[in-house]
């Protein structure tokens, strides 16, 4: 930590010359980094030299929240955590059209315990792109895959503090390789994109022995009555209060060949590779104040689910497999108060059906805005009911307040 700061504070001196103000340009970098999406109400802190040669935007954002939890058959206890605290670098060198974008992480929860023999989860995004007009955009390097879009979306354009158990279980999250995106956003007339990936399918910072799996992902959206304001599908609810229906549906594909985590680009190792496929379907409506959003998600894979440690058969892991649908309603006032219900239900496979229990969950929020996403109050209460492949059950809670601050 030390030596970021230190490199921090160097390059600021380094680039003393430069000039420093606040993108508002709708020039700028922030136009559409669509395989990055990143909630701003303003633009963040930018430097641009003199001879326009480069261009740094500095962004950041924290989440602090307080948790109450009570589990069944356990006592209640209080978790108290910086959830996110993020570092993001974005800009051009030598032409806007050569865009790069850098995202770090440093809270304990997206860094995760220091172990021997693994990697630091340090780097979230770090990704460049060539951007030749508004309607491309072509990158390499690690980043978030089109997937979901309750996941593509930042955390900090959420509604709720978190986001839902379908997407902890099915999203396909961040990857490393190549993206090509086609944008095709009007305002008030029809609307499309098309969105396609080739990547490692081992996750984001993996080092691992490479291998003759790769993941390769599409997705398709459709706005049949134009684009949303301020890009509005990349946050949650209708902060902006939208004066006419807005509407976007999507549908996500991907096989991930030779896959060696328990969700693919996500979770823990399994003793034999698996090839997993995942659809993702998602709905978005939004109009003055209201907000509605439903998904679909499912990953299967080529063989049993479970695998088995040749050198111990007692020990096992498997692929977590199966669907799930969330649904989610929301009301924004004119005083920037949301209410927010949110009911998801989870069915595991049939392979693991033993191991890992059906799902369901019901969350009520209440947020106050007071500069968009980027300066917000939040509080939940989410009930969770487990249901075992035995017959028993258990019903677990927890309640919330929480704060999120960034530029």
């Amino acid at each position: 930590m030390r030596l970021l700061f230190l490199s921090i504070c160097l390059f600021f001196i380094s680039f003393s010359n430069a000039q420093i103000t606040i993108n508002q340009s709708k020039n700028d970098n922030d136009l559409k980094l669509s395989a990055l999406p990143y909630y701003s109400f303003g633009k963040g802190l930018g430097l641009t030299s003199p001879d326009s040669l480069f261009q740094l935007n500095i962004r950041f954002r924290m989440q602090n929240r307080v948790t109450y939890i009570e589990n069944d058959g356990e006592n209640g206890a209080y978790d108290g955590q910086i959830r996110r605290l993020r570092l993001r670098f974005d800009g051009y060198v030598g032409n806007p059209k050569f865009l790069y974008a850098i995202q770090l992480s440093f809270a304990p929860g997206d860094v995760g315990e220091i172990q021997e023999g693994e990697n630091l989860n340090i780097i979230r995004d770090a990704v460049v792109f060539y951007r030749p007009n508004n309607h491309w955009n072509i990158s390499f390097g690690q980043t978030k895959l089109p997937g979901n879009r309750q996941r593509v979306n930042s955390s900090g354009g959420l509604q709720l503090t978190d986001r839902t158990i379908n997407n902890a279980k099915f999203t396909i999250d961040r990857d490393f390789g190549f993206q090509v995106h086609n944008m095709n956003e009007f305002k008030d007339k029809f609307s499309y994109n098309f969105k396609t990936a080739i990547s490692s399918g081992e996750g984001r910072n993996s080092t691992d022995n490479p291998d003759d799996g790769v993941a390769v992902t599409g997705k398709v959206e459709l706005f049949p009555f134009g684009a949303f304001s301020k890009d509005g599908t990349y946050f949650e609810g209708d902060v902006i209060r939208e004066k006419k229906p807005k509407l976007m549906i999507s549908g996500a594909f991907q096989q991930n060949n030779h896959a060696r985590r328990t969700q693919g680009q996500l979770g823990n190792d399994l003793f034999e590779q698996r090839t997993m496929k995942s659809v993702l379907l998602d709905a978005m409506f939004k109009y003055n104040g209201w907000a509605a959003m439903t998904s679909y998600m499912s990953r299967t894979t080529n063989d049993n689910a479970i695998t088995v440690n040749p050198l111990d058969i007692s020990e096992s892991n498997y692929a977590f497999v199966g669907n799930g649908f969330d649904y989610q309603l929301s009301y924004n006032t004119k005083t920037n108060y949301e209410f927010i219900g949110r009911y998801s239900i989870q069915k595991v496979g049939e392979d693991i059906k033993m191991l890992s229990p059906n799902t369901k969950q019901f969350s009520l929020g209440l947020t106050r805005y007071i500069w968009e996403h980027s300066f917000k109050v939040q509080g939940e209460i989410n009930y969770d009911i487990l249901d075992f492949y035995d017959g028993t059950s258990k019903n677990n809670w927890y309640l919330r307040f929480q704060v999120e601050i960034g530029i």
